[in-house]
């Protein structure tokens, strides 16, 4: 059975940081690119950034990059994004995502596997 679960999201003020976990099993974790997407209410769903199977390409959304980082710990079978300098507009419902391909792709649609989310809350 493939699980994704997602922790680590809560309230910060603006100006703050969150390091987001995302626990995987019940499948090949260490072949599969990893991604964050995020979907604040009325929006569609967003990439934020991805990390391939090797950990060697990454990819950031123009609106996180230089704040936030991704990274994976394949031994524990979990994926990160540590979120830095978080602004009011990264409020949104944060999902992690695996990929097959293994690359870090920034499509929704090369994703086939879903955690449930986590709601990340910047206040002003």
């Amino acid at each position: 059975q493939v699980q994704l679960v997602e922790s680590g999201g809560g309230l910060v003020q603006a100006g703050g940081s969150l390091r987001l976990s995302c626990a995987a099993s019940g499948f090949a974790f260490s072949r599969y690119g990893l991604a964050w997407f995020r979907q604040a209410p009325g929006k569609e769903r967003e990439f934020v950034a991805a990390i391939s199977w090797s950990g060697t390409n990454i990819n950031y959304a123009d609106s996180v990059k230089g704040r936030f980082t991704i990274s994976r710990d394949n031994a524990k079978n979990t994926v990160f994004v540590q979120m830095n300098s978080l602004k009011p507009e990264d409020t949104a419902v944060y999902y992690c995502a695996a990929d097959p391909g293994g690359w870090a792709s920034r499509g929704t649609l090369d994703y086939n596997y879903w955690g449930q989310g986590t709601q990340v809350t910047v206040s002003s």
